[in-house]
């Protein structure tokens, strides 16, 4: 059994985020880095799906710049196997389309039983990423998977999603197949003394992807900061009643509300 967990490098919550000069994106010269939050769930299942049936390979995949390499490495001193790094410098600058099909490519070959994602990235927070690669892989997936249950593991994987209001669904995924995890899942496991010494010899493999990958797609026109904005109006000079129909007023004619 084989399982690839992609995962991404992305600005520390804690930091103070700046507007880059080209204002495309932020400025990421003096900002600390982290892995993806729900990323590091996703890794967390697989290994544990690994442990589950006593053998198999957890590869991790990671999209960006060489700066990317402390996710892949923390990744491999968790306890994942090896790892494919699709060195692309400016990958804040891609659609999701693009990045998904940069990984399509890099990962192809390696016929894997089950890939797993974060549910979203904590900066750009498509959430599209996965269901796009599951698509270009030609194989099915499930959204906001919320547990996994190891006990089924064979031909298909049955798992638990979260839907809307309250509720959930059971179903049984045939494999290859592909899921995006959601935070919150398991408890995320720290890396070991050991893991960081054997993390050192696992394999890194680097891919460039060719440029034909990055056709089509979307493109970043303008990052800003929201303008803060505030302007209380009081109505009715005291009189509640008086109040209410003024404010019934400004939601016809200047909000359009009603």
């Amino acid at each position: 059994m084989k399982i690839i967990v992609l995962m991404k490098q992305v600005a520390n919550k804690d930091a103070v985020l700046r507007i880059g000069p080209d204002e495309k994106w932020i400025n990421e010269t003096d900002i600390a880095m982290q892995t993806n939050e729900s990323d590091g769930y996703a890794l967390e299942e697989a290994l544990r799906l690994k442990e589950a049936k006593g053998e198999g390979e957890v590869v991790v995949c990671t999209l960006g710049p060489q700066s990317a390499k402390t996710v892949i490495k923390d990744a491999l001193a968790r306890g994942a196997d090896r790892a494919i790094h699709v060195v692309v410098d400016d990958a804040n600058k891609l659609s999701p389309y693009q990045i998904a099909k940069a990984i399509a490519d890099a990962i192809r070959d390696e016929n894997p039983d089950l890939v797993f994602t974060g549910l979203q990235s904590d900066d750009a927070s498509y959430g599209q990423t996965g269901v796009v690669l599951a698509e270009l892989l030609g194989i099915p997936h499930g959204t906001i998977v919320i547990e996994v249950d190891r006990g089924s593991l064979g031909e298909s994987l049955r798992i638990k999603r979260e839907l809307e209001s309250g509720w959930y669904q059971w179903f049984n995924y045939k494999l290859p197949a592909l899921f995006t995890i959601q935070s919150g899942i398991s408890q995320i496991r720290y890396a070991s003394l050991k893991g960081i010494m054997a993390a050192k010899k696992k394999e890194i493999r680097d891919v460039t992807p060719a440029i034909e990958a990055f056709a089509g797609g979307q493109a970043i026109q303008k990052v800003y900061m929201p303008l803060k904005t505030k302007q209380t109006q009081m109505l009715g000079n005291g009189d509640a009643k008086a109040g209410a129909v003024e404010l019934v007023e400004k939601l016809k004619t200047e909000v359009r509300a009603i």
